[in-house]
C-alpha cells in the first residue's frame, strides 16, 4: 500500500449516504475513514472505467469537425 501520509480532507456526502456509511462503520466497529478508503480500494477499478471529462469533450470536438466536413 502507498505510503500513510496522514492530511485531513474535507470530503461532502448526501446526508442519507454519510448515515449509511456511519451505521456500517459501526456494524463493522471501524472508523468511517477506513469504511471510505476499503470502498475505494474496492471500486477504484469501476470508477478508473469512466470516461473523463476530456475524454467526452474530445469525443464532441471530433463530432463536430466531422459534422463540418
Amino acid at each position: 500500500m502507498a505510503s500513510s501520509d496522514k492530511r485531513k480532507q474535507s470530503l461532502y456526502f448526501p446526508e442519507d449516504m454519510l448515515r449509511e456509511i456511519q451505521q456500517e462503520a459501526t456494524r463493522q466497529d471501524r472508523s468511517l475513514s477506513w469504511i471510505v478508503q476499503q470502498a475505494w480500494r474496492i471500486a477504484k477499478p469501476e470508477i478508473l472505467r469512466f470516461p473523463s471529462v476530456n475524454d467526452v469533450l474530445d469525443a464532441r470536438e471530433q463530432d463536430d469537425e466531422k459534422e463540418r466536413e
